[in-house]
């Protein structure tokens, strides 16, 4: 607790305190004014750092004209984001003594996101409604030409593709730079961020295939057994899958060489899974 001459902006005031307050002064602003007229009442003003009243919130930039406006905060009050959409037990995945489970060799499973990320970004895409036809045209990409595609909406269509470029650096990077030492690369480069939406009666699954990545993370978007049953991914060399996802977990695998993986049937409901190839 510190007693101080001055304070601005933000403050609370004690009632029996109004009547000695004047905001009027000829040479000061209305802060200054105020402070002058309570140090002349003998009334102290106080700041603390030991309890919570809050804390500021940047409106300025704030669109309540797009769908779930909060998903695009991060980089305007990236304190709030990060309460609303990351984990509570993201950093203790930081922490050496953590074990990080492996579904499949080489493939490491993070909690990372909430339910109100996954929500919010499935309900962004939706709104959005484009999807990607499933077939090997794709006029989206340089070329025009997707050797493995899918059923998607890239992140750039929904201008989400910076926002989510910081995602992969303040939240992912550190986690990859856990489970794989010595690799290091900062900021993570992606030119593909995408939702993929996996339907029955629309493209139920994925042929094996490799990433163009470095590594690669799979986000599960929803909830397996409750809103699709069947899908996960298939590592073939391994002959390990992972079927039991859970919503707002991360799966982070090698892309290139070893982990030739395949995308496994849906057979109701729908699943979505946000993808990056990181570091191509």
């Amino acid at each position: 607790m510190f007693n101080v001459p001055h304070v601005t902006s933000i403050y609370l005031i004690k009632h029996s305190a109004f009547e000695a307050i004047k905001y009027d002064h000829k040479d000061f602003d209305p802060d200054m004014a105020m402070c002058e007229s309570l140090r002349n009442a003998g009334i102290f003003m106080y700041i603390s750092n030991q309890r919570y009243l809050g804390h500021l919130v940047n409106v300025d930039n704030f669109n309540s004209s797009v769908v779930r406006p909060d998903f695009h905060t991060l980089f305007s009050n990236s304190y709030d984001w990060t309460i609303k959409y990351i984990h509570p037990n993201y950093s203790v995945q930081l922490n050496e003594s953590t074990i990080i489970p492996q579904p499949c060799p080489d493939v490491y499973w993070f909690q990372i996101v909430t339910d109100a990320f996954c929500d919010d970004l499935v309900a962004i895409m939706e709104a959005n409604g484009q999807w990607s036809d499933g077939s090997n045209n794709d006029k989206r990409l340089e070329g025009g030409y997707e050797a493995v595609p899918t059923r998607d909406i890239h992140m750039r269509q929904v201008n989400l593709d910076e926002l989510y470029l910081k995602f992969l650096q303040m939240f992912v990077r550190p986690l990859q730079e856990r489970v794989f030492t010595g690799y290091v690369h900062n900021p993570p480069r992606s030119r593909m961020n995408f939702m993929v939406r996996y339907r029955p009666d629309e493209q139920p699954s994925l042929r094996p295939h490799h990433d163009s990545s470095t590594y690669t993370i799979n986000l599960a978007m929803n909830r397996a057994g409750i809103d699709y049953e069947g899908g996960g991914c298939r590592f073939l060399r391994y002959n390990c899958s992972v079927t039991e996802t859970k919503k707002g977990w991360m799966l982070m695998h090698p892309g290139r060489l070893t982990h030739f993986h395949e995308g496994l049937l849906v057979t109701k409901g729908t699943r979505y899974i946000m993808i990056s190839f990181i570091d191509p």
